[in-house]
């Protein structure tokens, strides 16, 4: 019997060969299946329980030019995840954001608890103190808070271990946008298996390097709205190689850098006038 819910699995050398699989994987095995963001006249969405396993996630080409937005926005989402440069937009009571998942890493606060718990510096501590723990994982999920807002946390755990020095990183999503987020989560995620490994080399005192990067999302799952846009996604694979589809990071260097200096310009304007900014 055909399983219900199909799984792609994919095991690749780099970020963007693991995520464009994984998306064409999908768009011809996927299950359909009707989503609660439909309009009227959606096709239903393709869906898969998608396992990425990549094997050096800062292996070149690091960046794949089909990403749903600019490098400057790709750096911005890398910096909420890794540094938390928005955390103070949240704010659902004034209809702002409802959290960010730096905030549920770095500041997990339950009632009742009057510190906010650093789930990262938990997870740097316990790897330092034996690389081999099996209990060095971070959750964001609040059952008393996620289970009836609008737009749930996606990401549900991180999960970290230490082989030979090499910090492997599992990560579990409930609800993936394949084509429109999901390489950009790719992206923001390992940048903070990079951070993590930095800090346990420090505590450690020898250099423990940012290895194996695990992606599972039980829906990953392509929009029936975003069809004719894969499409267009389709005849670029046919008329381009892999290397003209994708960036390696010494070629935007020079970019990435200015978007870092714009980033801190509208962070900058912001918290001088009030204005939201990038």
């Amino acid at each position: 019997m055909d399983l219900t819910l199909p799984v792609v699995h994919i095991e690749a050398e780099n970020l963007p060969e693991g995520w464009e699989r994984a998306v064409l994987e999908t768009w011809q095995r996927g299950a359909p299946i009707e989503t609660q963001y439909d309009q009227e006249g959606d096709p239903p969405s393709r869906d898969a329980l998608a396992i990425i396993v990549v094997r050096d996630p800062f292996a070149e080409p690091r960046i794949h030019k089909a990403m749903p937005c600019g490098l400057a926005e790709l750096e911005t989402y890398r910096q909420e995840v890794v540094d938390g440069i928005h955390d103070h937009w949240i704010d659902p009571a004034a209809g702002k954001w409802e959290y960010t998942y730096h905030e549920r890493l770095f500041e997990y606060a339950v009632p009742g608890l009057g510190k906010a718990i650093d789930q990262i510096d938990y997870v740097v501590a316990a790897l330092a103190e034996a690389p081999h723990t099996r209990r060095a994982q971070a959750i964001t999920w609040k059952p008393w808070e996620d289970a009836g807002i609008g737009d749930p946390a996606c990401l549900q755990r991180m999960w970290f271990r230490i082989f030979d020095d090499v910090l492997v990183m599992n990560i579990h999503m409930r609800s993936n946008d394949a084509f429109k987020a999901a390489f950009m989560n790719m992206y923001g995620f390992t940048d903070l298996q990079r951070v993590v490994a930095q800090r346990v080399s420090e505590r450690l005192g020898r250099s423990i390097r940012p290895g194996q990067y695990t992606h599972v999302a039980d829906s990953f799952h392509i929009y029936g709205s975003y069809f004719a846009d894969f499409e267009r996604f389709l005849t670029t694979l046919e008329k381009r190689s892999f290397e003209e589809r994708t960036y390696r990071t010494e070629d935007i260097n020079d970019i990435l850098t200015e978007a870092q200096e714009q980033i801190a310009a509208s962070l900058a304007e912001e918290k001088a006038t009030g204005r939201k900014g990038l």
